[in-house]
């Protein structure tokens, strides 16, 4: 057995004046950060996914996995020094909406987190581990949420489009079999409801609501504006992905 190797006084100088140099990238509160950090990780620890979600390699960091609703080439997390956005690798698996999993950190992008982080990652961003229920020993799944969340309740909101503590076994199961395939495996079908849509694709960054004579509509456009999802009155009526349709 390999015996661990204390750390240098010179090394801990070195990382101590890098993380100053890194900047403080979260404006919440140190007591707030703290409570949420409690909280999350004690009795709101137990939650399930919300909608379904791609694992997919961490970028630069081989120890963990991404959780995101979002197919690789939409992810807009990290870019490269051209400023275009850098995939973070094929999709390794796919997690169904009701997957239980537990909250084991939130970490916020304080200086001295930002330093320790490996460098070709969204290390500027808040990130909460997640453990998938009856796999202690995989990898941790780490799902990032916007950065300069300077309010716990913006913080939990963004949490909850995601995760809520809530089993959905019942809502999975009042769809109809093919929705409820469709959505476990982040497809859309025809007429499916905007609550499945949304469990299957993923919250969208926008919408644009209009009216046509009665009819409510609803233009969802997903992260990058490759994928978009319309709604009319409740209602999958058509969804594109680069400007060809998905649906069968």
């Amino acid at each position: 057995m390999l015996a661990r190797r204390p750390v240098s006084s010179l090394s801990l100088l070195v990382l101590a004046a890098f993380a100053v140099g890194c900047g403080n990238y979260t404006r919440m509160a140190p007591d707030a950060r703290a409570s949420l950090q409690r909280t999350l990780t004690g009795p709101e620890a137990e939650q399930y996914l919300r909608v379904s979600g791609n694992v997919t390699p961490f970028f630069g960091d081989g120890s963990k996995r991404l959780l995101t609703p979002y197919a690789p080439d939409d992810v807009r997390l990290l870019d490269d020094s051209k400023g275009k956005p850098i995939n973070p690798g094929a999709v390794e698996r796919t997690l169904p909406a009701g997957t239980k999993l537990r909250i084991t950190k939130v970490e916020f992008p304080t200086a001295w987190v930002v330093a320790e982080r490996v460098l070709y990652t969204p290390r500027t961003w808040p990130w909460v581990y997640l453990a998938e229920d009856g796999k202690p020993d995989a990898p941790p799944l780490v799902l990032v949420l916007p950065p300069n969340l300077e309010q716990p309740n913006d913080f939990r909101a963004e949490v909850e489009k995601y995760l809520t503590p809530q089993n959905p076994k019942a809502q999975l199961e009042a769809l109809a079999p093919p929705v409820r395939d469709a959505v476990k495996e982040k497809r859309l079908v025809a007429n499916m409801s905007a609550d499945a849509v949304r469990m299957a694709w993923g919250p969208p960054e926008l919408v644009r609501r209009t009216l046509e004579g009665t009819a409510k509509n609803e233009e969802w456009t997903y992260p990058g504006g490759r994928r978009k999802a319309f709604i009319s009155d409740g209602r999958l009526a058509r969804a594109e992905e680069a400007g060809a349709s998905v649906l069968p």
